[in-house]
C-alpha cells in the first residue's frame, strides 16, 4: 500500500475541464507523433521520380562535368520532357543545386545539358548566397537530399563590375541595387591591389566567399557536408565558349 493510502490522504480529482484539457493534450501531441511518423516513413519508402539522380557527391559532380562537355561541343542529349512531366508530377531529386547571376546569357539547365529535374537553380545578379537563397538550399539539402551545391560565376559579371565602379566612384547606384553592392563589396575589396584584372579578380574571389559561407551554413547545410553527404564547389562560365571551370 502507498504512503498516501496509509496516511488517509485522497489526491483530489482532476476537474472535468482538467481532464478533458489533459486528453486534447494528448491526443494532440498522438496526432503530431503520428504525423511525423508518416512523413519520415513516406521520405523513406517513397520511390523517387528520377531514380538515376540518386548519386554521390563526387557523381553528381561528374554528371555536371560531363553535361557541360556535351553542351560545349553542340551534342546535347534528345530531352524527352514530355514524358518526364508525368513523374515529376509527384515529386522531385535533383542530383545538384545551382546558385547562379541572373545574367540572360547564363542558363544552368542548358550548360549542364541537364533535363526536367535533374537541377535545383537559384539565381540572382552576382550569385551571392543571402538568407532566401541558402533558406532555398537548405530546401534542397534537407528535403530533397541534393547531394552537391555549385556556386557558378561567370566572365563579364555585370552585377560585379558596377559594385567595382560603385566603391572606386563612391557613388550610390539607383533604387534597391545598393543591395547588390553590399552583398558583393566583399569579394571586390578582398582583392583590391592583387594582380590581374581587377574585374577577373572580383568574380573569381565571389566565388569563393560565397562557397565558404555555404559551408558554414548552419544548421542544415554545414551539417551535411560534415557528414559527406553533400559536397559544395565553386565554378566560373565562359562566355565565349560554354565552357564551365570547376573551382577546388
Amino acid at each position: 500500500m502507498c504512503r498516501l493510502c496509509e496516511e488517509g490522504i485522497v489526491a483530489p480529482a482532476p476537474s472535468r475541464r482538467g481532464l478533458f484539457r489533459y486528453l486534447g493534450a494528448a491526443g494532440a501531441y498522438a496526432l503530431a507523433a503520428r504525423a511525423v511518423g508518416t512523413a519520415v516513413l513516406a521520405k523513406e519508402t517513397k520511390a523517387p521520380p528520377k531514380p538515376q539522380n540518386v548519386v554521390s557527391p563526387d557523381e553528381a559532380l561528374t554528371l555536371l562535368r560531363e553535361g557541360n562537355a556535351r553542351y560545349v561541343k553542340g551534342v546535347a542529349k534528345r530531352h524527352d520532357f514530355r514524358h518526364e512531366r508525368e513523374p515529376l508530377t509527384k515529386g522531385q531529386n535533383p542530383y545538384a543545386a545551382i546558385l547562379s547571376c541572373a545574367d540572360s546569357r547564363i542558363a544552368p539547365e542548358y550548360a549542364f545539358d541537364s533535363g526536367r529535374g535533374d537541377l535545383f537553380v537559384c539565381r540572382v545578379a552576382g550569385n551571392f548566397a543571402n538568407d532566401d537563397v541558402i533558406a532555398s538550399l537548405e530546401y534542397s539539402v534537407a528535403i530533397l537530399d541534393t547531394p552537391l551545391i555549385m556556386v557558378l560565376g561567370h566572365e563579364a559579371c555585370g552585377a560585379v563590375d558596377a559594385t567595382i565602379k560603385s566603391l572606386k566612384d563612391n557613388t550610390t547606384l539607383p533604387g534597391h541595387l545598393p543591395s547588390l553592392v553590399a552583398s558583393l563589396a566583399p569579394a571586390v575589396k578582398a582583392v583590391e591591389g592583387t594582380p590581374g584584372d581587377a574585374l577577373t579578380n572580383a568574380i573569381r574571389q565571389n566565388v569563393v566567399l560565397n562557397v565558404q559561407k555555404l559551408k558554414g551554413a548552419t544548421p542544415i547545410i554545414d551539417a551535411a557536408v560534415e557528414q559527406g553527404k553533400l559536397r559544395i564547389v565553386g565554378g566560373i562560365y565562359r562566355l565565349a565558349d560554354g565552357h564551365v571551370e570547376v573551382m577546388a
